[in-house]
């Protein structure tokens, strides 16, 4: 089972991305998914979650209003739609699959990361 994230990349501040995670190798209704993210020098934090038919979602607080998640099953690939960027966006973005909530021992698989950078 593989996720592979894609989407990522420079925004202004303000700006809008939208992030994209594909599983393949795998069922993806079998598990609610996860992003995260890793700010430079400071360790990975949750960002959102979203349960196997996207009826549940949860968000950290400091994107809350800010950031989507979603997914598109028969697609396999779970979004994160990113608005109002903010340079303390800036980070290595990864999508896990096992959870949806922020502990990270709860994944059972996770995508490479892919940077998204957050500047004027």
């Amino acid at each position: 089972v593989q996720l592979v994230e894609s989407g990522g990349g420079f925004v202004q501040i303000g700006g809008s991305l939208r992030l994209s995670c594909e599983l393949s190798g795998g069922t993806f209704t079998y598990y609610s998914m996860g992003w995260f993210r890793q700010p430079p020098g400071k360790a990975r934090e949750f960002v959102a979650g979203i349960n196997w038919n996207g009826e549940m979602t949860e968000y950290t607080d400091s994107v809350e209003g800010r950031f989507t998640i979603s997914r598109d099953n028969p697609k396999n690939t779970v979004y994160l739609q990113m608005n109002s960027l903010k340079p303390e966006d800036t980070a290595v973005y990864y999508c896990a699959g096992g959870s949806m909530w922020a502990r990270e021992e709860l994944y059972k698989i996770w995508g490479q990361g892919i940077q998204v950078t957050v500047s004027s």
